[in-house]
C-alpha cells in the first residue's frame, strides 16, 4: 500500500476486472445481454478514466522517482515482490491507456454484432495488461502484464477480424512471443545477478558490461517485435488490416508504445554500456525504417495498410529519439509515442468510419467524399496535417524534438528522421486527395451519411488532444522532464565508470 493509504494503482488496474465479473453476470436474451454488456464496458472504462484523471491531477512532477508506490512481498524466496508505480515517463501511458479503452467500447458499439460479451471481456482484460504494465516496477510483475496483453488482442483479431484473421492473429502472437521468450531468459539471468527482479534493487548492482550486451539483445528481442523495427515489422499490416476498427486503434495507439517504453524503462537504464555499443545499429534500423516503409506506404491501396505502415515509420523516429541518449531526443521520443498513440488512433477511426458504411478500404472506391461528408472531411484533414507534423499539431513538437536531439548526436541520423516528415507528408497527402476530393463518380459515395453524433463524441476528445498537444506542448513535457533529466544523468555517470577506472 502506498504512502497514502490508498492502493489508487491497484484499483486502477484491477477495476477493469469487475467490469468483467458484471458482464459475467448478465443474464437474458442475447440482444439484452448485448446492450448491458456494451453500457457494463463503457461506464467502467469511464470511471477507470476518471481515475487516472485523479492520479495525474495529484501527480508531483518535480519528483524524478516513482509515485503511488505500493509494494508487497509476493515469492519473498526468489526477491519477487508485487511493486507499482508511475513516473514521469509512464504517468501519460498510464492516460493514454485509460483514455483510448472508452474511445474503442464507443467505436464497437455498432460495427460488432456477433458475441459482444465476449467482446467487451477481451478489452476490460486488455485495459488491466496495458495499465498494469505501465505501472509495474519489478521485471517478473512487467513480464505478466508485458505477456497478457497478448491473449486479448490475439482473440480480438483472430474472433472479430477480417477474412484473413486467423492468419493475421497466429502470425501478430507468434512473432511477440518468440521475442518474448528470449526477455524471460534475460530476466532470469538479472535474477540470478542481482537475487532481485525489483528495478529499483537492479539499479544498485550494476550488469557487468560483459552481460550486457547479451542482455540488451535479448531485451532488443522482445521489444523491437513490439515496437514494431524494420525487419521485424511484417506483422503489423496484416495484424492491422484483419483486426476490426477498435482492435487498430488500441494496436496503434498503445500496444506499439510498450517497445519504446520498455526501451526507455529497461534496456538503457539497466545496460548502459550495451545501449551505447549498439546504438549506431538501432539508429540505422530506424533509419532503414523510416524511409523504406514510407515508401511502402505509396505502393498501397488498402487505407488501413497505408497508416499501419506510417505507423513503422513514425514508430522508427522514436527509436532514434531514445538512442540519442540526451534531454531532447528521449523528450521527443515520449511526446512522439503519445502524438502518434492520438494521431494514428484517429486515423484508424476515420477509415473505421468509411468502412462501417461501404464495406471496403480500398482507396480507389473512393473520391469526392468532401461534397458529401464535409464534417468527416475536416476532421480527416486535421489527423492528416497532425500525421505529417505540421506546426500546431500534436505530430510537430515530438519530431522537431527527435530530430533536435539526433543533430546533436549524429548529423546523418537527423537527416534521416527529417526524410519521414517529407515522405509522410508526400504519401499521407496523396491518401486524402484521392479519398476526400476529385469527382463523384460511385453511387455508394453518393449514398454516404455524414458523422454521426457518437462518431463525433468519438473524435472530440482527439480533436482536443491534437490540438493541445500541437499548441501547448509544454504542459505535457513539463510531466516528464525531472525523470528523463534523471535518466540522462544516470545514463551518463554510468558511462563514466569505465573511462574513469581506465577500463
Amino acid at each position: 500500500m502506498n504512502a497514502a493509504g490508498f492502493p489508487l494503482l491497484s484499483l486502477l488496474t484491477f477495476l477493469p476486472l469487475a467490469g468483467v465479473v458484471a458482464i459475467l453476470a448478465i443474464r437474458g436474451d442475447e440482444a439484452t445481454v448485448a446492450s448491458n454488456a456494451r453500457w457494463t464496458a463503457l461506464w467502467t472504462s469511464l470511471i477507470v478514466f476518471g481515475l487516472s484523471l485523479i492520479l495525474w491531477a495529484r501527480f508531483d512532477a518535480r519528483v524524478p522517482d516513482a509515485q503511488f508506490v505500493e509494494q508487497v512481498s509476493w515469492l519473498p524466496e526468489f526477491g519477487v515482490n508485487y511493486h507499482m508505480g508511475v513516473d514521469g515517463i509512464s504517468m501519460l501511458f498510464v492516460l493514454l491507456s485509460t483514455l483510448l479503452t472508452p474511445i474503442c467500447i464507443l467505436a464497437s458499439w455498432e460495427s460488432v454484432q456477433n458475441r459482444v460479451r465476449e467482446y467487451m471481456i477481451a478489452f476490460l482484460v486488455l485495459e488491466t495488461m496495458m495499465v498494469g504494465m505501465f505501472c509495474a516496477l519489478d521485471l517478473i510483475i512487467f513480464y505478466v502484464f508485458f505477456e497478457g496483453v497478448l491473449i486479448p488482442m490475439f482473440l480480438i483479431i483472430g474472433v472479430w477480424g477480417g477474412q484473413r484473421r486467423v492468419y493475421a492473429a497466429f502470425k501478430f502472437f507468434l512473432y511477440t512471443l518468440l521475442g518474448s521468450v528470449l526477455m524471460l531468459l534475460a530476466i532470469l539471468a538479472l535474477w540470478y545477478h542481482a537475487g532481485t527482479t525489483d528495478i529499483a534493487g537492479l539499479m544498485q548492482h550494476p550488469v557487468p558490461v560483459s552481460w550486457q550486451y547479451w542482455m540488451f539483445l535479448a531485451f532488443f528481442a522482445s521489444f523491437a517485435v513490439k515496437v514494431p523495427m524494420w525487419p521485424v515489422h511484417t506483422w503489423l499490416p496484416d495484424a492491422h488490416v484483419e483486426a476490426p476498427t477498435a482492435g487498430s486503434v488500441i494496436l496503434a495507439g498503445v500496444l506499439l508504445k510498450m517497445g519504446g517504453y520498455g526501451f526507455l524503462r529497461f534496456s538503457i537504464p539497466l545496460f548502459p554500456d550495451a545501449s551505447a555499443y549498439f546504438a549506431p545499429m538501432m539508429f540505422a534500423l530506424s533509419v532503414v525504417a523510416v524511409i523504406y516503409t514510407s515508401c511502402v506506404a505509396f505502393a498501397q491501396d488498402d487505407m488501413k495498410k497505408l497508416i499501419a505502415y506510417s505507423s513503422v515509420a513514425h514508430m522508427g523516429i522514436v527509436t532514434i529519439g531514445l538512442f540519442t541518449f540526451n534531454q531532447q531526443g528521449i523528450s521527443g521520443a515520449i511526446f512522439q509515442m503519445l502524438s502518434h498513440g492520438v494521431v494514428s488512433g484517429a486515423l484508424f477511426l476515420c477509415v473505421g468510419v468509411l468502412y462501417d458504411r461501404v464495406h471496403s478500404r480500398e482507396i480507389a472506391r473512393y473520391g469526392g467524399v468532401a461534397k458529401i461528408m464535409p464534417a468527416y472531411a475536416l476532421v480527416f484533414m486535421l489527423f492528416t496535417m497532425a500525421s505529417v507534423a505540421l506546426p500546431g499539431t500534436a505530430g510537430f513538437p515530438g519530431e522537431f524534438l527527435v530530430i533536435t536531439g539526433a543533430w546533436k548526436s549524429n548529423g546523418w541520423v537527423a537527416l534521416g528522421a527529417a526524410m519521414g516528415m517529407i515522405l509522410g507528408a508526400a504519401y499521407m497527402l496523396w491518401l486524402y486527395r484521392r479519398v476526400i476530393f476529385s469527382k463523384v463518380t460511385k453511387a455508394e459515395v453518393k449514398a454516404l451519411l455524414d458523422l454521426s453524433p457518437r462518431e463525433l463524441a468519438i473524435f472530440a476528445p482527439l480533436i482536443l488532444l491534437t490540438l493541445w498537444m500541437g499548441l501547448y506542448p509544454s504542459s505535457f513535457t513539463h510531466v516528464w522532464e525531472a525523470s528523463v533529466a534523471a535518466l540522462v544523468e544516470r545514463h551518463e555517470a554510468a558511462l563514466a565508470i569505465p573511462r574513469l577506472a581506465g577500463l
